[in-house]
């Protein structure tokens, strides 16, 4: 596949994939494995974007799918105890993070999803991807929610856009919890090094998590590198970051932007004002990648007592209604 613009089924490392391909740009989603936009590329220059497996670490990839490509969170981070207490009811949901005694992440990026349409042309290169949660499916033993969730990544000159879409399909209002594990390479230019790299935020106050990694309820001050990270920028592996932030938008825009310094090429993660929070994660600065995640709500925002929902992101659909956001990943050559 030669042209400038296509959309087709092939593989990624063995795996049914769907690929989108415009000019330069190239990128790939794995319908079976969790619906994960694993691969975003700029083929002439061999930039590497997202955090990609390679051949031998697909069986990883597969034991850990949150920390490669995007994938999505639904419900997203932890749950304390797994529980969901929702308009007067409870929720459990299962523990999966034994530890810690909490529900992390749900499944949604674990499933298969359908692919419900791709096509290219002259303008973009396409692809829709569904989830129905109705009687049988996963989701029902945890929530008694009938609903859609459908993923379109289109492909164009203005780089990939994700668009979310939640639809309430059943008959009471339902909580819509939703973020992405994005894992971005830093480095993503071939010959350069980790320490020419600087990413700015839009955080805005860093939340105390405690040893079970969720809220205790204070607020953080902002060390130095917290913030030059929500200014001119700082090395994403300043210190090992498991970190829960609100977001603050700048100049309208709620982002991330990361800048090698050396060739001067900047990468824009543009996430919608819904989200507002922000996780980052390094690995234990690891030198390699890092996850800056745009999540809607509060960690273990159900669980807290005595806030404004809309204030921790605990959001609800109508039946019948559906929420939506856009989010866009883009570089700006230097």
């Amino acid at each position: 596949m030669n042209t400038q613009y296509s959309a087709y089924e092939t593989n990624f490392q063995g795996e049914k994939a769907i690929w989108l391909k415009h000019g330069d740009l190239e990128a790939a989603v794995l319908p079976e494995l969790g619906g994960n936009l694993i691969l975003f590329r700029d083929t002439n220059k061999g930039y590497q974007f997202l955090r990609e497996p390679k051949a031998d670490e697909m069986e990883h990839f597969k034991a850990n799918p949150g920390i490669y490509g995007i994938p999505i969170l639904f419900p997203p981070n932890r749950f304390e105890d797994g529980k969901f207490p929702w308009e007067g009811k409870i929720y459990q949901l299962p523990i999966n993070e034994e530890a810690n005694n909490n529900h992390l992440h749900g499944y949604m990026h674990t499933l298969p999803w359908d692919v419900v349409h791709f096509s290219s042309n002259s303008y973009e290169s396409k692809v829709v991807l569904s989830q129905t949660v109705r009687e049988g499916h996963l989701y029902k033993k945890y929530f008694p929610f009938e609903f859609t969730i459908t993923l379109t990544y289109t492909l164009s000159e203005a780089g990939l856009q994700q668009q979310v879409n939640v639809k309430n399909d059943g008959k009471e209002r339902m909580p819509n919890l939703v973020a992405f594990h994005t894992a971005i390479n830093a480095p993503f230019v071939p010959d350069s090094v980790a320490a020419d790299y600087r990413v700015k935020l839009t955080i805005g106050e860093r939340i105390e998590l405690d040893n079970r990694t969720l809220p205790t309820g204070h607020i953080l001050p902002l060390s130095t590198d917290e913030e030059l990270m929500k200014g001119e920028g700082v090395n994403p592996y300043f210190d090992g970051l498991d970190n829960h932030y609100t977001s603050r938008p700048q100049n309208g825009r709620n982002m991330m932007e990361l800048n090698d310094i050396r060739t001067g090429d900047k990468l824009i993660y543009d996430v919608g004002t819904s989200y507002k929070y922000w996780m980052i994660w390094n690995n234990g600065a690891c030198g390699e990648f890092f996850c800056p995640e745009p999540q809607m709500n509060l960690v273990n925002a159900p669980n807290i007592q005595g806030r404004d929902a809309e204030e921790i992101g605990l959001i609800s659909i109508k039946p019948g209604e559906s929420w939506e956001e856009t989010s866009r990943l883009y570089y700006i050559q230097g």
